[in-house]
C-alpha cells in the first residue's frame, strides 16, 4: 500500500509552511459547520490523525498500519479496517468523520452505508473533500493523469456527486462551508478564509449530514 510506504513523508508535510496553513483553513471550514464532537466519534481514514486529534475526537479507523501507529502516538484510539465493512456494530456511534478520504474510497455508497449503519438515529456525518472543477481538484486531476503514487489512487467528485451519493447512502444534508479559495500553484494563502455555504471555486469544501430515519413498512 502507497500510504505505507509515504507515512512519515505524508505527514511531515503538515509541518511546513504551506502544509501548516492549508491544515489550519480545513480544520477551521470542518469546525464552522460543527464546533463541538461529543459522544462517540470516528474518523474513518484517520491517516495519522491530524484531523481527528485537532478536533478533539478519538478513535480512529485506517487500513494503514504506519500511518496508524503514527495516529496512536497522538493519543488516538486506532482500529485497522476499511470503510466498506466497519468494525463495529450497529448504532454505536454518535458521528462519523471523513476529512479528505472520500476520493480514496473504492466503493463511496457502500463505505456511507456503512456509516449510516454504525451511527446512532440522527447520528451526524462530516464530510470534508477536495472537488473536481475547482481549481484543486483540477490540479489533483492532472496530477492523477501523469500517475502520480497518490493521487493515481483518487477519485474526484464534484459536490453534486457528493451530495447524491450521500443522500442515497441514508443522510440529509443539513450545512456547508468552504475554503481554498486561491490558486493553488501561485499563492494558496490569496483568499485565506473561511465561507458559509457552498461555491464553485473552493478547493476544499465541508458537508454536514444527519442520518435520515429509517422507514418502516
Amino acid at each position: 500500500m502507497i500510504f505505507d510506504r509515504i507515512s512519515e513523508e505524508y505527514d511531515s508535510w503538515y509541518d511546513q509552511p504551506e502544509g501548516r496553513m492549508i491544515f489550519k483553513l480545513e480544520v477551521k471550514c470542518l469546525r464552522s459547520i460543527r464546533a463541538n464532537f461529543p459522544g462517540r466519534w470516528l474518523e474513518v481514514g484517520v491517516g495519522t490523525g491530524r484531523f481527528a486529534s485537532s478536533l478533539g475526537i478519538s478513535l480512529g479507523l485506517d487500513p494503514s498500519l504506519p500511518m496508524l501507529r503514527t495516529a496512536g502516538s497522538r493519543g488516538l484510539k486506532i482500529c485497522a479496517g476499511v470503510s466498506e465493512n466497519l468494525p463495529f456494530p450497529g448504532a454505536s456511534m454518535d458521528g462519523v468523520l471523513m476529512a479528505l478520504t472520500f476520493c480514496f474510497l473504492k466503493d463511496p455508497a457502500l463505505s456511507l452505508k456503512e456509516c449510516a449503519r454504525v451511527l446512532r438515529p440522527q447520528g451526524t456525518l462530516l464530510l470534508g473533500f477536495i472537488p473536481a472543477g475547482s481549481a484543486w481538484g483540477r490540479l489533483y486531476e492532472r496530477k492523477k493523469a501523469e500517475l502520480h503514487p497518490v493521487y493515481s489512487l483518487a477519485s474526484f467528485y464534484t459536490v453534486s456527486e457528493a451530495l447524491t451519493i450521500a443522500e442515497s447512502s441514508g443522510f440529509i444534508h443539513t450545512g456547508s462551508a468552504s475554503t481554498l479559495f486561491g490558486d493553488p500553484e501561485q499563492n494558496p494563502a490569496a483568499e485565506s478564509r473561511v465561507r458559509s455555504g457552498l461555491f464553485s471555486d473552493a478547493g476544499f469544501v465541508g458537508l454536514l449530514f444527519v442520518k435520515a430515519k429509517e422507514r418502516r413498512d
